[in-house]
């Protein structure tokens, strides 16, 4: 178990050493964020913005014009709520090489309630023309998608969550912006999880094979683009899909597959995400279970969807 946010700490400093084009930027929660390592180690590239989210934003804006590679840093319901018009007007459409990496994303917020529970980030990220979108699994993943988005031209959104996670993935897996991750192989259903929802997937995979189901588990860590032939061959594979969440069921990463194999293969398909409700104060684990988001819906949506292709 790790924060993903300790890995992203660790990948912006060997990104600093590797070059010095890299500047940091965050909005007053640099410990947070885990920031403060970058700070440490370059303090004449790390700028403390202050609780001026929107200012930050078109901060960075200014630094990649001048040729800066820039992550800025806040939580996810200030990064994407607080500051969508300048990431909109200043980042994605000059497609700037900003890279928004947002901690403290979805309901595992915990106590700090609903206000500070983004569960519409990947919609409102996903919806701009020039940004990529990487939701990781994992600590390991984490510093790997730093590292990609870094490579990569124009502007990215990178979400990572609060608490410590499972660790599903390895260092020595490759990993690539546009391709899915495939963890478990399998024939009867394919569950298809981003974010700390992998991890449930994975623990629904070995229920059901308790039951003489093969499951295929694949970690869509990419959200765009959105790797369609992967998605495509799972529902050839499988017959049956379901996809997992911690984020609203509406616009959310369930969508965009229910409609890329709506044109490509449809297949039944069921979706484990929050219910378009707003979340609330309390432990993340038990607001996982309240809001139904545990390997327990993911098992009873894998079984309800094989029914559905009999």
């Amino acid at each position: 178990m790790e924060a993903q946010r300790k890995s992203y700490g660790r990948a912006l400093v060997d990104l600093g050493r590797a070059r010095g084009d890299v500047v940091v930027l965050d909005a007053d929660l640099s410990s947070s964020t885990r920031t403060v390592e970058f700070k440490g180690a370059f303090p004449g590239r790390f700028f403390n913005c202050g609780i001026a989210e929107q200012n930050m934003m078109g901060t960075a804006a200014g630094l990649a014009v001048g040729g800066m590679t820039v992550f800025a840093s806040t939580f996810a319901v200030f990064a994407t709520g607080r500051a969508y018009d300048q990431v909109r007007q200043s980042i994605a459409y000059p497609d700037l090489n900003v890279k928004i990496v947002a901690s403290h994303a979805g309901i595992t917020v915990g106590g700090d309630g609903a206000s500070h529970q983004t569960m519409e980030d990947i919609a409102l990220m996903n919806a701009l023309p020039n940004m990529t979108v990487v939701v990781p699994a994992d600590g390991p993943e984490t510093y790997k998608a730093v590292l990609a988005v870094a490579e990569r031209h124009g502007p990215a959104y990178v979400r990572m969550g609060r608490g410590d996670v499972p660790v599903v993935t390895s260092k020595e897996e490759r990993f690539e912006i546009e391709r899915a991750h495939v963890l478990r192989e399998g024939a009867d259903v394919a569950l298809v999880g981003t974010g700390q929802m992998v991890a449930a997937c994975l623990l629904a995979a070995e229920a059901l094979k308790a039951r003489g189901v093969s499951a295929k588990v694949i970690d869509l860590h990419t959200i765009k683009p959105l790797d369609v032939e992967a998605l495509e061959k799972a529902a050839r594979e499988c017959g049956a899909v379901v996809t997992a969440e911690e984020h609203n069921i509406v616009s959310g990463v369930g969508t965009l597959v229910a409609a890329a194999l709506a044109e490509r293969y449809p297949v039944p398909m069921e979706r484990v995400a929050m219910q378009d409700v707003f979340g609330q104060s309390g432990e993340s684990d038990e607001l996982m279970q309240e809001y139904g988001l545990t390997d327990r819906e993911v098992l009873a949506a894998a079984i309800k969807a094989m029914e559905r292709k009999k």
